[in-house]
């Protein structure tokens, strides 16, 4: 039988594993179960496929990635390993060659939708098989507080009593520790019935950087300019016209850009989202409706023009980027509208609800408003504290001020309160702001509010900065939105404010140059030493052409990170070309002339 570490080699053409790896996979090889917790980009993938390939059987895999099961296969075929998968997308005779390849033995990965294990048919067709273990990928799914519940995952508790001598393994990048026991205990694989292992969330190579809106359009065009001409990322907005008008934008700004939402049909959406993982340099503009776990190792960008509804979303989301170990960033424009528009989408539904969405609400208000570190604060929310500033965030670079708010605060506060007890009256920012810079605007003199004691009180700061003092105090809790109509209306905390019992810390935003000096290299042969970039470049146009004329994404051909390494080896022989990380036994043999081919061309 082979061990994990030859398979390792031959297959997956590295020396030796990522921290972490050797152990769930040895755990899960002999048998035992397991859940996985391990970032984005840290190798979750070869944790059940290694296991299956030294198992005997077939390792089956549950996955809610529908749209991206061919590309997974195809990614696996190229190594020599035989996999399918079983979805809606097949037809009849597509599902029923895969079935005899598993009934055959012909398989050592089949890749299910979980909605596929509520079909009869599906679960008799296991029982004839012979299954080496059960992974269920992303299994945050199965949390009904997490951001991505999907209800079929719940049924995926029930495969340990029908299958008992199966292993289980499940995987996922995103779970607080409340979340972590959600998993445990719906899938039943708590502590003592299976082993747990937590790698370290921190993805080191994203820059994570969040800044204030102002005109996002123009925010995101300069950030793309500047610091990812030409590179592929990903760009989230929370509503389908937005994503429809900034995919536009970007397009008649010569930048090549795809919209992606739920409004559009499916056959729309599934070719958007193969060109993006096929071709090179694309932006996509999305909804959430872009699925999760997207396999693309060379996003260089992450960009936000809307605030996530969560933590989780946002790591998730920006978990994306830079799954090939180079730098990426995660770019966030953030700003008053994104807090009324979430303070009032979190007073919907029933009081669970409520309170959970809060919950999510201010762990994400947090996180942009702090004057700390923030990926500090992101490992701290999924339950691993004490890091040290890690030097490559903006808080970082660019530590941002914090000043005494408490007089700004009051008078915000004060106008609310006296618009409510003397006029009853309730009103959004725009005119609780032109009150206090004493501003005779036509609704100001129909409402004569320009005879109440706070007209005109606050001309020591400018609209701004009033905005993004409003701004803090509802990520605070100080200040509420109406449910209806965007109103502002005071808290329970409100009052120690007015009172001068509670200090105001507030937070000034760094003004930055209109190029960050500390933007991260993310170009793909950034940091490759002169006389390799141009070979390089002739590995990839190589590449680009191969994956094509097969019409797989060009990662599933060699990663940058391989290619970069034999542009820098520059390997004369297929015994060197063998020694390179990610050329393993069989893309040695399919790929390695032309490799040594396009090296030899000057």
């Amino acid at each position: 039988m082979n061990t994990a570490t030859e398979v390792l080699h031959r297959v997956f053409g590295y020396d030796t594993f990522r921290p972490g790896q050797q152990e769930i996979i040895e755990h899960v090889a002999a048998g035992g179960d397991a859940l996985v917790l391990m970032p984005t980009g840290g190798g979750k993938s070869l944790c059940y496929q290694i296991p299956a390939l030294v198992r005997p059987g077939t390792g089956v895999v549950i996955s809610p990635l529908i749209a991206l099961m061919q590309d997974q296969v195809d990614a696996l075929t190229a190594l020599g390993v035989r996999a399918g998968f079983l979805n809606s997308t097949q037809d009849f005779d597509e599902r029923q060659l895969v079935e005899a390849e598993f009934l055959a033995g012909e398989l050592d990965l089949l890749y299910l939708a979980p909605e596929r294990l509520r079909l009869e048919s599906t679960v008799r067709l296991l029982k004839k098989g012979a299954i080496s273990l059960f992974a269920i990928d992303e299994a945050h799914c199965v949390s009904q507080w997490g951001h991505d519940f999907r209800p079929d995952y719940l049924a995926l508790s029930e495969l340990h009593a029908q299958w008992p001598e199966v292993p289980r393994i499940a995987l996922t990048a995103t779970a607080t520790p409340a979340t972590h026991a959600e998993i445990a205990e719906r899938l039943g694989l708590r502590e003592g019935e299976a082993r747990h292992f937590v790698a370290g969330f921190d993805r080191p190579n994203i820059h994570y950087r969040i800044t204030a809106k102002s005109e996002p359009k123009r925010q995101l065009l300069d950030f793309l300019r500047a610091e990812h001409p030409g590179d592929s990322g990903i760009v989230y907005c929370l509503s389908r016209s937005s994503a429809e008008k900034i995919a536009a934008f970007l397009v008649e700004n010569g930048i090549p850009a795809l919209p992606y939402h739920a409004g559009l049909d499916a056959r729309t959406r599934a070719h958007h989202q193969a060109r993006f993982l096929r071709e090179e340099g694309l932006v996509v503009v999305a909804t959430i409706a872009f699925g999760m776990g997207i396999d693309k190792p060379d996003v260089r960008f992450v960009a936000h023009l809307d605030l996530p509804k969560s933590v989780e979303g946002y790591y998730q989301e920006t978990g994306r980027a830079g799954r090939d170990g180079l730098p990426a960033t995660a770019w966030m424009a953030y700003g008053l509208q994104d807090v009324v528009q979430h303070r009032r989408m979190a007073l919907e539904g029933d009081e669970q609800h409520r309170r959970r969405q809060a919950l999510h609400l201010d762990a994400m208000l947090a996180l942009c408003e702090t004057v700390t570190c923030r990926r500090v604060m992101l490992l701290d929310y999924f339950g691993q504290p004490g890091g040290s500033p890690c030097g490559n965030c903006d808080t970082c670079q660019t530590p941002p001020e914090s000043w005494d708010g408490t007089v700004p605060a009051q008078k915000v506060l004060s106008t609310v309160l006296r618009l409510a007890r003397e006029r009853g009256q309730k009103f959004g920012v725009g005119q609780i702001v032109d009150i206090l810079l004493g501003k005779t605007t036509a609704k100001v003199l129909q409402h004569g509010h320009d005879s109440l004691t706070v007209f005109g009180i606050g001309t020591e700061l400018g609209n701004a900065e009033w905005h993004g003092v409003a701004r803090q105090l509802l990520a605070q809790g100080l200040l509420a939105v109406e449910p209806n109509y965007g109103a502002l209306v005071l808290t329970d905390a409100s009052a120690a404010v007015l009172r001068g019992q509670h200090e105001v810390r507030l937070r000034r935003d760094p003004r930055r140059p209109a190029k960050a000096a500390s933007a991260p290299k993310s170009r793909p042969a950034a940091d490759l030493p002169p006389e390799a970039a141009p070979i390089f470049e002739r590995l990839r146009a190589w590449r680009a052409a191969t994956a094509k004329e097969q019409g797989v994404p060009a990662y599933v051909i060699f990663h940058d990170a391989t290619l970069r390494e034999i542009a820098t080896l520059g390997p004369s022989s297929l015994e060197e070309l063998g020694t390179v990380s990610g050329v393993g036994e069989n893309k040695l043999a399919k790929y390695g002339d032309q490799v040594l081919a396009t090296l030899s061309d000057s």
